[in-house]
């Protein structure tokens, strides 16, 4: 979605920020239901989400294969982003714009304002799909609902949070994504910001890992 707004000659060129968050939302909806309907239960597309999670039950023994997993699919995501939009990326001249098809950055440069948004962000996502799946939301009988929810609540993110940086929110959607942008033959691209790419891993990751700690404090369950 990012890429269909900001590369050249796309029908979407223009449409704007609505369009990218909805997007972003509904695939996060469809990856939630795919890995479902795949056999994972846990439906994590977010090193965030599983070290949040982690954290609130005190059991670390899937965070590396998860990462792992997840990191992968963000690089073959953005591998299949730069194929599909093939003849676009000559005819987009904006470096920063190419970029932007791959990885996050900020509006505002600034190492503590950004690394503090995009905490604040993934604390929002995390705690709040702990709370979605708690048990107790479930018994009131909306847990059918899930992937919907949380495809809600990532929109909401994007709309309300997310114009700081973009919000990554996801180590993986952003750090396999630059390093495609790295390793790619994209026409007329420029560096891949790797200064600012720390912030966008160290951000969420603290930020899940407080939301999975207040989860356990709170017996969100």
């Amino acid at each position: 979605m990012v890429a269909g707004v900001l590369l050249k000659r796309t029908k979407a060129e223009g449409s704007g920020w609505i369009v990218i968050t909805a997007g972003w939302a509904f695939a996060v909806m469809a990856g939630v239901f795919t890995s479902i309907a795949c056999g994972s239960s846990d439906a994590h597309l977010n090193p965030a989400v599983t070290l949040g999670f982690a954290v609130r039950a005190g059991s670390f023994g899937k965070v590396m294969p998860y990462f792992a997993a997840q990191l992968l699919g963000g690089f073959v995501g953005a591998m299949l982003v730069w194929v599909h939009y093939w003849p676009h990326w000559k005819e987009t001249p904006d470096r920063a714009a190419k970029l932007a098809c791959f990885c996050t950055a900020p509006a505002i440069r600034s190492f503590g304002a950004n690394l503090a948004s995009e905490i604040i962000a993934t604390f929002v996502l995390v705690f709040v799909v702990g709370a979605i799946f708690s048990k107790s939301v479930a018994a009131a009988g909306p847990g059918s609902l899930g992937p919907y929810l949380v495809g809600s609540l990532v929109w909401g993110i994007g709309l309300s949070l997310g114009g700081t940086t973009g919000y990554a929110i996801n180590p993986a959607r952003d750090f396999g994504p630059r390093v495609a942008h790295a390793v790619l033959p994209v026409v007329g691209k420029g560096g891949s910001d790797w200064s600012y790419g720390v912030i966008a891993i160290v951000g969420p990751l603290v930020g899940g890992a407080v939301a999975g700690w207040l989860l356990r404090i709170l017996t969100v369950s």
